[in-house]
């Protein structure tokens, strides 16, 4: 049996489901995975609220205070899929809301950017340094103008 090329688990906090257009979300973990080369991998989203963000955001980096995404790598392969499972995105749809509101932007655009971002961190990029961070910038940007605006992502 060949496996998928991507099997991507999407839990929507039902307050939110009407706000979110899980179709655009997974259409940018797709994106996100095939510009990197990565096919036969699977990951999860959590969209949430802040209170479990905040708990995990304590619990995991002894920083207690809410966020908009976290991601936790598992790396393993799983075996009911025989899939790579990447890990984790959770993601705080009242912090996506607020930053919607702030950049002129959907909520589902500012989930789109944040699931990019979270599958970045999930590849392995970061943004210790500037250095990192305009790389993880740049490839973001990139990517979410494909997601977002297809037929535009070569205009930059």
């Amino acid at each position: 049996m060949i496996p998928e090329k991507f099997v991507i688990n999407i839990f929507v906090n039902p307050k939110f489901k009407t706000k979110i257009d899980q179709s655009i979300i997974r259409n940018a973990v797709q994106t996100t995975l095939e510009s990197e080369g990565n096919t036969h991998v699977s990951l999860s989203i959590k969209f949430t609220k802040d209170k479990e963000v905040r708990l995990l955001n304590k619990a995991y980096r002894n920083i207690d205070k809410t966020t908009d995404v976290l991601a936790f790598n598992q790396g393993y392969i799983d075996p009911e899929t025989d899939l790579l499972y990447l890990g984790d995105i959770i993601i705080s749809c009242e912090q996506a809301q607020l930053q919607a509101n702030e950049n002129g932007r959907s909520v589902t655009e500012e989930c789109a950017l944040l699931t990019v971002h979270g599958t970045l961190h999930l590849l392995g990029y970061d943004h210790a340094t500037p250095g990192e961070k305009a790389i993880m910038w740049k490839k973001q940007d990139h990517i979410l103008k494909s997601v977002l605006r297809p037929g535009l992502e070569d205009d930059t």
